[in-house]
């Protein structure tokens, strides 16, 4: 899919016979033929993981989720566009009293992460394969106590910039699931959407928690380095590491 396509023609606005939100989704849904052992976590993992919130069409009455249900009374976690789920497993081997829910609309990704928690066993992980804004319509409110959005995709050209996630069409929304004094980590290496996360983050209801340069130049203890970081470090770019609270 070029930088010029979307997954459909459809204008924004328009809505499904069922009801739900019509909505542009810049960016693949899926890319190199998946491995055997790949379909075989799709086909007998996904479902087993999946949050019950495909999307509106399976969810027109836009009922919550049932987080209770789900982990059991855990405090939950949110990752955004997990990428190869390196950094979730991390995370949720890490912190087996939390509850991780990550959000990628990538098929291969997905399956990459599918493989990734057989491995590791984790059994706190729940898998949205698909927009996260249609997972946080079915968040209820003020019901997650952690962000990730870890190396997004830049959109590097500026007539793209309004595609990045750090926009309010989608940290709104964030800021509605999150509890109030809920951290939202965003890692990146593009020092456009540097300027662009601290300009847009704190007008959703955030606070930069930074007090010095250490803040924002140093990983956080906890940190996995994931694959998009170490290319990042390979070709010469600085990664930034952003901490805010949601007041």
């Amino acid at each position: 899919m070029s930088d010029d396509q979307t997954s459909s023609d459809k204008p924004k606005g328009d809505a499904h016979a069922s009801g739900a939100p019509w909505r542009n989704f810049y960016g693949r849904f899926k890319g190199k033929t998946l491995k055997p052992n790949q379909k075989v976590y799709l086909d007998e993992d996904l479902a087993l993981l999946s949050p019950g919130a495909v999307g509106w069409d399976e969810n027109p009455n836009r009922d919550n989720l049932d987080l209770q249900a789900l982990f059991g009374g855990r405090d939950v976690w949110l990752e955004v566009g997990f990428g190869g789920g390196e950094h979730l497993v991390h995370q949720a081997a890490a912190n087996p009293d939390v509850g991780i829910i990550g959000a990628e609309p990538y098929i291969n990704g997905v399956a990459t992460l599918l493989g990734k928690i057989r491995q590791a066993k984790c059994e706190n992980i729940a898998v949205h394969p698909g927009d996260a804004r249609d997972l946080m319509d079915v968040l209820p409110e003020a019901s997650i106590s952690r962000a990730f959005l870890l190396y997004p995709d830049p959109w590097p050209k500026s007539r793209h910039h309004r595609r990045r996630f750090v926009t309010q069409e989608h940290l709104e929304p964030l800021a509605q699931v999150l509890k109030p004094g809920a951290i939202f980590r965003v890692a990146t290496d593009i020092p456009d959407y540097v300027r662009q996360t601290l300009e847009e983050v704190p007008k959703a209801g955030f606070e930069w928690l930074a007090e010095g340069p250490t803040d924002w130049r140093d990983s956080w203890d906890d940190w996995l380095s994931t694959r998009y970081e170490q290319k990042a470090l390979r070709e010469g770019r600085t990664p930034h590491y952003l901490t805010f609270k949601r007041l």
